[in-house]
C-alpha cells in the first residue's frame, strides 16, 4: 500500500550515491525510516536510486503482511520482495557487506536467482 499523499523529496535528497548498496544482488532494503509519523521502507537500486517503497501512517500497515514484503520467524528480517512494478519476486537476507545509502543503513539484501 503506497501513501500517496506523502513526498519522498526529503528522503531522496539525502541518498547520497554509494559505490555499492548490495554488491552482488539486485536491491537493498532500508530499515525502517520515521518522517512525520510516517514509516517508510525504501528499497534501493546499488546506485541509492528508491526503485520501490513502502509507507504505513501511524502503523496502519505491517510491512510482513503487506504483499510487498516477506518476514522471517524471529529474529524477524525481511526474507522476501515482491516489485509493485513488476510483480517480480526476490529473495533477501542479511549480508555483512550491505552499504548505505546517505544516512540509511541498509537492513537486507535482495537478489531474484536463488543465491
Amino acid at each position: 500500500m503506497h501513501f500517496s499523499g506523502f513526498s519522498l523529496l526529503p528522503l531522496l535528497a539525502l541518498a547520497d550515491v554509494a559505490l555499492s548498496v548490495c554488491p552482488g544482488y539486485n536491491y537493498g532494503i532500508s530499515n525502517a525510516v520515521d518522517v512525520n509519523n510516517v514509516k517508510i521502507w525504501s528499497v534501493y537500486e546499488d546506485n541509492c536510486i528508491v526503485a520501490d517503497y513502502l509507507t504505513s501512517k501511524d502503523g496502519n500497515v505491517n510491512p510482513c503482511t503487506s504483499g510487498m514484503f516477506g518476514c522471517s520467524p524471529p529474529p524477524i528480517h525481511f526474507n522476501k520482495y515482491t516489485n509493485s512494478h513488476t510483480g517480480l519476486i526476490y529473495d533477501c537476507r542479511p549480508d555483512p557487506n550491505a552499504g548505505r545509502c546517505g544516512n540509511y543503513d541498509i537492513a537486507v539484501c535482495c537478489r531474484n536467482d536463488g543465491h
